[in-house]
């Protein structure tokens, strides 16, 4: 079997999942890209520890530690030291996934403003009726269209062989995805006042998630970089 230590940080769910899979290294260097395993263990076995504590939109994640922890040479999970590739490619796929997610709370942010600029009332007119709130509205819906081809897009190549093609289309659906969430949630934020971020409504939430995803597996520099030397290479 094997022998693993270290520490894992934000593993997101972690705190109530009944298996983690870690990687590991197994050989080479740090950056190597070959070396690195991955192995299913039991969070209640010896040797781990979790710290658990909440995220800002609202979800758990924890901080794993493991010291010295034994697991069977069964915990092997695919072939030994080749595990990155596998990594990128679930990696892609989560990417696809979470541009789907991000479209479900810009979708509802954008909601939840209309009708906030349709009811709310100033000088005895709803502030609908004032055209630089109009413009800004037109603009987060602008922005939800594009998320919305893009995320489209990403569905479209997440489950496709890898390649340069796949991983330049889903570098750029997350670059516009993560741009578009934060410029909705912050506008959405804005037209709203202090409401909007008040626990109790759900535009709080909403923009709080979108924030999230925002930063998971890369923000929207990241992964603007990584298009572009993806575009080198083609």
């Amino acid at each position: 079997g094997y022998r693993l230590s270290g520490r894992k940080a934000v593993v997101i769910g972690g705190h109530s999942a009944g298996g983690i899979i870690v990687s590991a290294r197994t050989s080479g260097g740090s950056r190597d890209e070959t070396g690195i395993s991955l192995y299913l263990v039991d969070p209640s076995a010896e040797g781990v520890s979790r710290r658990v504590y909440p995220t800002i939109d609202g979800r758990k994640g924890c901080e794993l530690f493991l010291d010295n922890v034994q697991v069977g040479a069964d915990a092997l999970l695919g072939e030994a030291g080749n595990a990155l590739p596998a990594l990128r490619y679930q990696q892609g796929r989560a990417i696809a996934a979470q541009c789907a997610d991000a479209l479900g709370s810009m979708q509802e942010a954008c909601k939840l403003t209309l009708d906030y600029l349709k009811t709310r009332r100033q000088f005895g007119v709803p502030i609908g009726k004032f055209q630089v709130l109009q413009h800004r509205m037109v603009d987060m819906q602008t922005e939800l269209e594009q998320a919305t081809s893009m995320a489209i897009l990403a569905a479209t190549v997440a489950d496709a062989e890898d390649s340069d093609d796949r991983s330049r289309t889903l570098a750029a659906a997350k670059y516009i995805c993560t741009r578009a969430a934060r410029k909705i949630a912050e506008e959405a934020i804005q037209l709203h006042g202090g409401i909007g971020m008040t626990w109790e409504y759900n535009l709080a939430h909403h923009a709080k998630r979108l924030v999230m995803i925002a930063h998971q597996f890369g923000d929207d520099d990241h992964h603007l970089q990584a298009y572009a030397r993806l575009m080198q290479v083609a």
